[in-house]
C-alpha cells in the first residue's frame, strides 16, 4: 500500500464529523468538468468521455484542474456513476448531446437474473486512478471516491439511458418487486465493494449520488432506494488506519424525507436548493452534517449577486462553527464561466470566517 502524504487542509473532513472548523469549506459536484477550458482540451486529447475516465493519468489531471485552479476544500475522483453496470456487462457508452447508454439494458427476467457482481479487476482503472490521484494531491486537501446509488443505477440499468418519466423501471417496480428488489440487492453489494476498494486505494471520504431518488413517490423511496443505501453505508469501512472515512449520501429532491435520510448511518446529508437547510439543520442537524445547497445557476449572475446568494445560504444554516460543507445544489453546468466560481469560493471562505468572529 502505497504511503501518502500527510493531510495539510482536513477542514471538509472536520465539518463532515461535525467537528468544529475555523470556516466552512467547499467543494462542487462536477467541479472538474466541462466549464473548465482546461479540462476540455484535456478531454479532446483522450478522445472521448470514457477515454478520459478509464487513463489514470489523464483522470488524475482532470481532478487536480479545479484544485490548482480554485482554493477547494476538496477533490474528487474523476469518473462515471456508471463504471459500475458497465463492469456487470451492459456496455456503457456515450452518444454526444444525449448522455450515457447501455447496449444491453435489463429487459427480460432472464436479464435480471443473470446479473452479478463485477468480475474481480474490471474497476482497476479506477482505483489506479485514485492512488494516483491522492498521491499527486500529496496532502493539499483530501480526496472523496464516489459512487451512484443502487436505484439510481438500476434506473439507467433498466431504463438503457437517462429518463423523464421512468416508465420502464417503475412499471417493473410495480408489476414485479422481486425483481426490482434482485437488481437493487446486487447493486448495494456491488457500489459496498467499489466504495471499499476506493476507500483501500486512498479515497478519504465518500459519497453516494441518488440522482433518481426524488422520482419515486413516498413509501416507493424507503421501500426502493433508502433501505438500499442503508444497506450500503452498513457495508462501509469506516476507519482505515485509525482514521474515520466519512459517508455522505445525496438523494435529489429528498429534502422533505431528511429525518429519514439521516437515520441510515451516513455522516453527512447532500441536500438540493429546493431545501431549507436550516430547517433540516434543526431537523436533523444533532444527527450528521450538512452539505450544500445553492442552485448552480446562481453562478450565471453578477459577482455581486453570487456574493449575495452564498451569503444567503451560510445565513441560512446559521452561525454555527461545525457541521456544514459547502456545495451547489446539484452538478455545475458545462456553460459555467470559470471566474463565478472564485466569487463563490472566496466569498465561503471569507463569510463564513467572519460568521465565527475570525
Amino acid at each position: 500500500m502505497p504511503q501518502f502524504a500527510q493531510l495539510k487542509n482536513d477542514t471538509f473532513l472536520r465539518a463532515l464529523l461535525r467537528q468544529p472548523t475555523e470556516y466552512t469549506p467547499v467543494w462542487l459536484m462536477r467541479q472538474a468538468g466541462r466549464y473548465l477550458p482546461e479540462y476540455r482540451a484535456t478531454r479532446q486529447k483522450a478522445g472521448s468521455f470514457m477515454g478520459l475516465a478509464t487513463n489514470p493519468d489523464l483522470a488524475t489531471e482532470v481532478t487536480l484542474q479545479p484544485i490548482d485552479r480554485y482554493a477547494l476544500d476538496a477533490a474528487i475522483l474523476f469518473s462515471d456513476i456508471l463504471t459500475v453496470p458497465d463492469a456487470m456487462g451492459l456496455g456503457l457508452y456515450f452518444v454526444e448531446g444525449e448522455g450515457p447508454k447501455f447496449e444491453r439494458p435489463l429487459k427480460t427476467e432472464q436479464d435480471v437474473k443473470a446479473l452479478q457482481l463485477p468480475p474481480a479487476g474490471s474497476l482497476d482503472y479506477v482505483f489506479k486512478a485514485v492512488t494516483q490521484i491522492r498521491t499527486e494531491l500529496n496532502g493539499r486537501v483530501p480526496l472523496i471516491g464516489f459512487s451512484g446509488s443502487p436505484w439510481t443505477l438500476a434506473c439507467y440499468m433498466v431504463e438503457g439511458q437517462g429518463s423523464r418519466e421512468f416508465h420502464t423501471i417503475k412499471k417493473m417496480m410495480y408489476a414485479r418487486p422481486d425483481l426490482m428488489h434482485h437488481i437493487l440487492d446486487v447493486n448495494a453489494r456491488a457500489v459496498a465493494e467499489y466504495l471499499n476498494a476506493q476507500i483501500d486505494a486512498g479515497a478519504q471520504a465518500v459519497m453516494i449520488f441518488d440522482s433518481w431518488g426524488g422520482a419515486l413517490a413516498d413509501g416507493a423511496y424507503q421501500q426502493f432506494s433508502l433501505q438500499y443505501m442503508q444497506q450500503v453505508v452498513s457495508l462501509l469501512k469506516r476507519e482505515k488506519d485509525g482514521v474515520k472515512i466519512p459517508a455522505i449520501v445525496f438523494t435529489k429532491g429528498g429534502g422533505h424525507w431528511a429525518e429519514e435520510i439521516a437515520a441510515i448511518g451516513a455522516d453527512a446529508m447532500g441536500l438540493d436548493w429546493t431545501a431549507n437547510i436550516g430547517k433540516i439543520r434543526e431537523l436533523v442537524g444533532h444527527k450528521m452534517a450538512l452539505q450544500g445547497n445553492i442552485d448552480p445557476a446562481v453562478l450565471f449572475a453578477q459577482p455581486d449577486q453570487i456574493a449575495a446568494e452564498v451569503r444567503r445560504v451560510l445565513d441560512a444554516y446559521g452561525p454555527h462553527n461545525s457541521g456544514h460543507v459547502f456545495n451547489l445544489g446539484h452538478g455545475i453546468s458545462q456553460f459555467t464561466p470559470p471566474e463565478s466560481v472564485s466569487v463563490l469560493v472566496d466569498t465561503v471562505h471569507s463569510y463564513s470566517r467572519t460568521l465565527r468572529g475570525g
